[in-house]
């Protein structure tokens, strides 16, 4: 019994050691991504922009680079907040999915129904009716936004719930039900009516009280908090103008459509609602919606007819490169870009939201997700040990001046890296080398194989100052 215990022991002491050797260590990628947004919130003049990832339960990284207030000098932060504008239609889905799960309204109810106000004029005859599930999915045949100029400049005139259903009087759909698809603020500012006819009391109150508070999202808010803008709340700024300058962009209030745009957020509450979702999905328990709920929202409920296009239940539903399901949703209002990003199948989400318009969150997302799948197990006999070299020696920003801006040297995954920088795609702008002697190494090509050198030089105190390729020098710059 005593050398099967042993036994038992040393597996489980064997077990640990290997899996402490190799696993994923993220460090490396985590610098490669500061590095790379810090870099591109220069090149690109971002006033600010913050970012997180998610893996289940667990906030991995979050940073903040910039200034959430230019004119104040005040960092942007983790914690910062930003108008969320079209994520806003993610918490008017989950309210509205509560409410079918708690049995008060069927997904095939006709919104006239529901909303005896509701008078936009249907233009096809023959059309399907409009239905809960046609709203959440954008197939309802409704115009993209009421008959109001409030997402123009410079007050942004959002209108109240009467000025949204008085204009509806001379509206009419676009095509018929079930059709075609048509992005809708619209749609889901009705929605957002519906929750409050059903439950009986103001939308913002039946969001906090059943979804925010329960959650736990201390900083979503269905609003945008005035008394904190400039503050917690970021400063909005415009796209850059030909003169390469952003303008401040005045606090909007949404007013009538904050359903459909309204919510302010950071990306560490967003972090958590993602959270939610994949624990939900993981359980049998209800936690404000039943598990089924949530995976149906997250399913498939529009197809265009060339397949380019699907949604779900307010989620925008895709499939990423890697081949997994992917659900999530952007957004863009007056001085603020975001998005929020789930992929069901490794578990992993993202956030970035910038205080700038003209910008594009998405693509910093991208970027981020693919670093973090770049990231490779590394064990001892992988990595370039230090008993040989100390990598550190070299990391640093070189200039590429003229020919380029600069490059960032750096590890990843073990070995050496240069990043050229600015760029749209890190990780296909990133080289990896080999150490090979002294103060030399060797380009890692695709297919493993060892390509050009790169020699560094050091100066009197030994410190590396500058490396050379084809030829040519490129120096330290810090």
């Amino acid at each position: 019994m005593r050398n099967i215990t042993l036994c038992i022991l040393l597996l489980f002491s064997t077990i640990s050691v290997f899996s402490q050797k190799d696993k994923k260590n993220y460090d490396e990628a985590f610098k490669i991504i500061e590095v790379w947004l810090e870099a591109q919130k220069d090149f690109e003049l971002l006033p600010g922009i913050s970012a997180v990832i998610v893996k289940d339960q667990d906030i991995l990284w979050s940073g903040a680079f910039g200034k959430s207030n230019v004119e104040d000098d005040v960092d942007a932060t983790a914690s910062t907040l930003c108008s969320i504008c079209s994520i806003s239609k993610l918490f008017t889905s989950v309210a509205i999915m509560k409410l079918y799960d708690d049995g008060k309204l069927r997904l095939d109810d006709e919104l006239k129904d529901v909303l005896p106000w509701f008078s936009l004029k249907q233009q096809y005859p023959d059309s399907g009716p409009i239905t809960i599930r046609s709203l959440l999915t954008h197939s309802s045949g409704l115009p993209r936004q009421s008959e109001v100029a409030y997402w123009s400049a410079p007050d942004f005139p959002f209108p109240t719930l009467s000025e949204i259903k008085e204009a509806m009087k001379s509206q009419e759909t676009l095509y018929p039900a079930s059709n075609n698809f048509q992005y809708s603020n619209l749609a889901l500012s009705l929605l957002g009516e519906v929750v409050a006819e059903i439950s009986d009391m103001p939308y913002e109150d039946y969001v906090t009280r059943y979804i925010l508070d329960p959650l736990k999202l201390k900083d979503t808010r269905p609003s945008m908090p005035k008394n904190l803008h400039g503050k917690e709340l970021a400063m909005g700024y415009s796209a850059l103008d030909r003169k390469h300058h952003r303008e401040e962009v005045p606090l909007f209030d949404p007013k009538g459509i904050t359903p459909a745009a309204g919510f302010s957020s950071n990306v560490l509450d967003l972090a958590r609602f993602a959270s939610w979702q994949f624990r939900l999905r993981d359980s049998i328990a209800k936690e404000i919606l039943k598990p089924s709920t949530l995976k149906n929202m997250h399913n498939v409920h529009w197809t265009d007819p060339n397949f380019d296009l699907t949604w779900g239940l307010g989620f925008s539903v895709y499939k990423g490169d890697d081949g997994a399901k992917w659900v999530g949703h952007g957004g863009s209002c007056p001085g603020y870009r975001s998005t929020l990003q789930l992929n069901l199948k490794s578990k992993m989400a993202y956030s970035v939201m910038i205080n700038a318009g003209g910008t594009n969150p998405r693509k910093y997302l991208r970027a981020i997700h693919a670093i973090m799948e770049k990231t490779e197990v590394v064990s001892d006999s992988d990595s370039d040990s230090e008993s040989e070299v100390n990598l550190n020696d070299y990391v640093g920003f070189y200039s590429g001046q003229p020919w380029g801006s600069e490059r960032y040297i750096g590890t990843w995954n073990g070995k050496l890296v240069s990043l050229r920088l600015p760029s749209d795609n890190p990780v296909q702008d990133v080289t990896m080398y080999k150490y090979i002697k002294g103060d030399t190494f060797k380009r890692i090509k695709e297919n493993g194989e060892l390509g050009e050198t790169i020699i560094f030089d050091r100066d009197k105190d030994g410190n590396v100052y500058r490396g050379k390729s084809h030829q040519n020098y490129t120096v330290k710059m810090k």
